[in-house]
């Protein structure tokens, strides 16, 4: 039960300590000691200072003025005695014109202080020094005429003074005020002076005691929550001002971003209103300012568009999905020109849903349309001025080929090769005509298992007149017993031309020449040697290109696809393609196949 009961009562001096902490208690960088902080923050210590010295000066006047008013109303009553000061002990109102002349010449003295380079650095000791000027000089009077002073008016308009002119640093309030007290109780004790009230001469009672203790802990505490206040209000103010200053740099950099897009930006209002626009955007349109777009689009849907029913495209795009992408539209600009824009665009809504505009991206594709163009009428090109007459020519041929019983004054295995290099180019021209679908979507592939061998001998064949021509001796190591690869066998008929046309293309006569392929794991390896002049490094590394070209090149055979096509075919395969080479050492073309 004592146990309990110690517990019991520990719960109220636990919470009423908890209490004093929270409310009381110094922050880290608070002062523990006399103007001493444990953690310096010298921002908030500087503020601090500036306004306490800032109210200090406010302060000294002010007490300047006051006491003008008591000195003259002892003047006064020097000539024309007042009533109210016949009650008093002649011992004070002997020398009141003295003491108020010394607090006067002390607030003077002050305040030329208060201008130095003193006073600006440390006006908590002006602050301490000024205060106790005023409260001991009638203290030190009292003592040495041999009486104790209980000056409770100057004391509470002291102190009231201070905490509502003054109200940081809570420390040096209390330092003022326990001066004075130690002072008065202290030294009047120790001397055993009485005071001059012949009704009260103790120099001290209950009520003078509770009166002085709560007055000044209620101006200490004042002091004390305002300075946390002001000391918040500072953070405050310092974290939204980095905030601000964050948010200027950001939208400094979000602004160039905005200025400096290739891209147009824009916001449109619902009802065809171009609210912000970019440079961009006013370049694209033929404008030369950004204000000029939103100031002359009021009808997007019959201002911009050629086509009027875009813009109500855009919008039901917009309702139905919320954005939409790659809408691609013929605009006329600012001198009636037409261009294509290409439109990438969300909508915005409010809180409760409401739609409040559009934003988005336009670019001009004006350019990538007229390649498009010039590409279409290249592939009409190849498709008529190509095709056609191979297929004439292979009709011809094939025709040939079904009457046996005509006079044919070429012999048949010729005319079955013919046919067979017939198949081939129309093949070759089909696929260039597939070139631009195999940048988008990757070369088509029509997999099949295929025996190597049969492929490098197809190649070999056809390019047999070709070998003669540069004298070059080609050696097939290629096995019939190699597993069957799973691959397109017109595609890679090709990678195996194209690699022997560019060895001899890029080779002196005589050139020797190896094919070879080898299984390793689940894939096969092809290779393509030689004998020649080698690649650089530096050519190695853009061998494979699009559109690159080696040195020394002799020969144009072909369709010039060249290496960037090999590429192209064995990866649309899942294999792998690169060089081993070195200058005057010859070079290596290899690549890989997955095994059926």
């Amino acid at each position: 039960m004592g146990k309990v009961n110690r517990m019991l009562m520990a719960i109220p001096f636990t919470t009423v300590q908890r209490w004093w902490r929270k409310t009381f208690s110094t922050p880290a960088d608070e002062i523990t000691s006399f103007y001493k902080p444990r953690r310096v923050d010298t921002e908030w210590l500087a503020h601090r200072d500036r306004f306490l010295w800032q109210r200090l000066r406010l302060w000294l006047w002010l007490v300047l003025i006051c006491l003008l008013s008591f000195t003259l109303r002892d003047i006064y009553g020097l000539f024309f005695p007042l009533k109210e000061l016949e009650r008093l002990p002649e011992a004070l109102t002997a020398k009141s014109l003295v003491i108020n002349a010394v607090m006067l010449t002390s607030i003077i003295i002050y305040l030329k202080l208060h201008k130095t380079k003193l006073g600006r650095h440390r006006p908590d000791l002006l602050f301490l020094g000024s205060s106790w000027s005023i409260s001991l000089a009638s203290q030190l009077f009292a003592t040495i005429r041999g009486f104790a002073l209980p000056d409770t008016i100057g004391w509470s308009l002291l102190f009231l003074s201070q905490a509502v002119l003054m109200p940081v640093c809570w420390i040096i309030h209390l330092l003022c005020q326990v001066g004075v007290l130690v002072y008065y109780f202290g030294v009047n004790t120790v001397l055993g002076l009485k005071t001059p009230i012949p009704e009260h001469p103790e120099i001290y009672n209950v009520t003078l005691i509770l009166y002085i203790f709560w007055f000044c802990a209620i101006c200490d505490i004042g002091v004390y929550l305002y300075d946390r206040l002001q000391r918040s209000e500072f953070y405050a103010r310092q974290e939204l001002e980095s905030a601000y200053q964050k948010l200027k740099v950001a939208e400094a950099k979000y602004r160039t971003i905005f200025e400096n897009a290739v891209e147009g930006i824009f916001q449109s209002s619902p009802d065809g209103r171009y609210i912000t626009a970019n440079p961009a955007l006013a370049r694209i349109y033929g404008y030369s300012l950004a204000e000029e777009v939103t100031a002359n689009f009021t009808d997007i849907e019959h201002q911009l568009y050629i086509d009027p029913n875009r813009r109500l495209e855009f919008v039901r795009l917009m309702e139905k999905d919320g954005s939409v992408s790659e809408f691609e539209s013929q605009i006329y600009r600012r001198d009636g020109s037409i261009v294509w824009i290409s439109e990438k665009a969300y909508a915005v809504h409010d809180e409760q849903g409401k739609l409040l505009y559009y934003e988005g991206l336009i670019e001009d594709i004006t350019q990538r349309k007229q390649t498009e163009e010039e590409l279409r009428v290249f592939f009409h090109a190849v498709s008529h001025d190509l095709r056609n007459p191979v297929l004439g020519t292979l009709m011809v041929l094939k025709n040939l080929l079904a009457h046996p019983e005509e006079n044919i004054s070429i012999s048949r295995s010729i005319l079955e090769r013919m046919i067979q290099s017939s198949d081939r180019q129309l093949n070759l021209i089909n696929s260039l005509m597939e070139a631009h679908v195999s940048e988008v979507q990757g070369v088509i592939l029509q997999r099949q298992n295929v025996q190597l061998l049969t492929a490098v001998e197809a190649a070999i064949a056809d390019l047999e007149p070709l070998l003669t021509q540069n004298q070059a001796i080609l050696t097939n190591l290629v096995s019939a017993d190699l597993p069957l690869v799973n691959a397109d066998p017109t595609q890679l008929w090709r990678v195996f031309s194209n690699l022997i046309v560019n060895a001899l293309k890029h080779n002196p006569p005589g050139l020797l020449l190896t094919i070879n392929a080898i299984r390793k794991d689940d894939k096969m390896y092809c290779t393509v040697s030689d004998n020649g002049v080698g690649i650089s490094q530096q050519q190695s590394d853009r061998l494979f290109d699009l559109y690159f070209r080696g040195a020394s090149i002799r020969n144009s055979v072909g369709l010039g696809l060249g290496l960037y096509l090999c590429k192209q075919i064995i990866h649309a395969h899942g294999g792998e393609i690169g060089v081993n080479s070195a200058l005057d050492a010859g070079a290596t073309f290899w690549f890989t196949l997955p095994i059926s």
